[in-house]
C-alpha cells in the first residue's frame, strides 16, 4: 500500500477552495438579478437592510465556526481602528452607488469598475505599499487607462460609475489590508461602524410610513437575503484563497464582471455603441497581459519552492 503524495494530499483541498471561488464569484456576478427584486425599496433603503442583515449572518457565522476573537484586541488599536472605519465607509459607498447602477439599468457600467479594479490595484500598491510594478503590470495598466479614455470619448455620461465602483473597491482593499482584519471579522466590524446610520435611516422611513420592510412577507424576505448574500460569497472566498494558486484566484477574479456584463446585455437589455466595445476590447487585453504576469509569478513561486524542498 502507498502513502499518498503531497500534491495528492493537497488535491482535495485545492478541489474544495476551488468550488469555493467559483461560488463565491458566481454569487458577486448574478447579484444583479437581486436587486431589481427589491423595488420600490430605493437604493439607500436596500443599502440599510443590506448592512443590517449582513452583520446578523455574519455574527451567527462567526459562532457558528466557533471564530476566534483575538483579532478584534489587535485591531482596536488607535492605529487599525480608523482604517477599518475608512474601509467600513469605503463600502458602503461602494455598495450604494452599486445598487443604484443596477436599480437604474447600468449594470454593464458596473461590471466594467470590477474589471478595471484588479489593475488599479496594481497601482494603489506602487502608491501606498510601495511595490514594484511590473512590465506586464504596467502595460496592462496602460492598456486599460487606454479603453477607459477611448469610452469616456462617447460614453461619459455612466463611466462615472465605473470609476467609482473601481476606485471605492480598491481603496476599500488597501484599507484593508492595513487594517489587518480577517474577512469575516473584517466585514462584522464594518457592518457594526455602519450599523448606526443603517438603524436610524430604516427607523425615519418606518416613522414616515415609507419602510417597505414588515408589510409584505415575500419584499421583507428578499431584503433579508440581501443581506445575507453580502456574507455568504466573503465566507467563500475566505476558504478559497489560500487553498488556490495566485493564478487561479487572478482568473477567478473576472468570473463576477463577466457575468455582469453579460447580465447587462441579454437579461437588463443595454446597448452597448461601438466606441464602448472598443474600449472593453482594451480593458480586456490589459487584463490578459496582467493575467499572464500572475500565472508568471505563480509559476515563478511554484520552482523557487520547489529547489527549496526536501528531497
Amino acid at each position: 500500500m502507498t502513502t499518498p503524495t503531497a500534491p495528492d494530499a493537497a488535491h482535495p483541498e485545492r478541489s474544495r477552495g476551488l468550488v469555493a471561488g467559483i461560488g463565491a464569484y458566481a454569487i458577486w456576478g448574478f447579484f444583479p438579478l437581486l436587486f431589481p427584486l427589491l423595488k420600490p425599496a430605493g437604493a439607500f433603503e436596500i443599502l440599510a437592510h443590506r448592512i443590517v442583515w449582513s452583520l446578523v449572518a455574519v455574527t451567527v457565522a462567526l459562532l457558528l465556526l466557533r471564530h476566534p476573537w483575538g483579532w478584534l484586541r489587535q485591531v482596536w488599536t488607535r492605529e487599525r481602528l480608523p482604517r477599518v472605519v475608512a474601509a467600513a465607509f469605503l463600502v458602503g459607498a461602494n455598495w450604494l452607488v452599486y445598487i443604484w447602477a443596477v436599480n437604474s439599468g447600468q449594470v454593464v457600467e458596473a461590471s466594467l469598475g470590477y474589471f478595471i479594479n484588479p489593475l488599479l490595484n496594481i497601482v494603489l500598491g506602487v502608491v501606498l505599499f510601495g511595490e514594484r510594478m511590473s512590465r506586464a503590470g504596467l502595460a496592462g495598466t496602460l492598456l486599460a487607462a487606454a479603453g477607459v479614455a477611448v469610452i469616456a470619448w462617447e460614453n461619459w455620461s455612466g463611466l462615472w460609475i465605473s470609476l467609482t465602483l473601481a476606485l471605492s473597491f480598491g481603496l476599500y482593499g488597501a484599507a484593508k489590508k492595513k487594517a489587518s482584519a480577517p474577512p469575516l471579522g473584517g466585514l462584522f466590524l464594518e457592518s457594526g461602524i455602519l450599523l448606526p446610520f443603517a438603524l436610524a435611516y430604516w427607523g425615519w422611513l418606518a416613522v414616515n410610513g415609507a419602510s417597505h420592510f414588515g408589510g409584505d412577507a415575500r419584499a421583507s424576505g428578499l431584503l433579508i437575503l440581501a443581506g445575507v448574500l453580502t456574507a455568504v460569497p466573503l465566507w467563500l472566498f475566505a476558504i478559497a484563497a489560500p487553498r488556490l494558486p495566485l493564478g487561479v484566484v487572478g482568473i477567478l477574479q473576472y468570473l463576477g464582471p463577466t457575468i455582469q456584463f453579460t447580465l447587462g446585455i441579454t437579461v437588463f437589455g443595454q446597448q452597448v455603441s461601438a466606441s464602448y466595445w472598443a474600449g472593453l476590447a482594451l480593458v480586456w487585453i490589459g487584463s490578459v497581459v496582467y493575467l499572464r504576469s500572475v500565472f508568471a509569478r505563480a509559476r515563478g513561486l511554484r520552482r523557487r519552492a520547489a529547489r527549496h524542498s526536501p528531497r
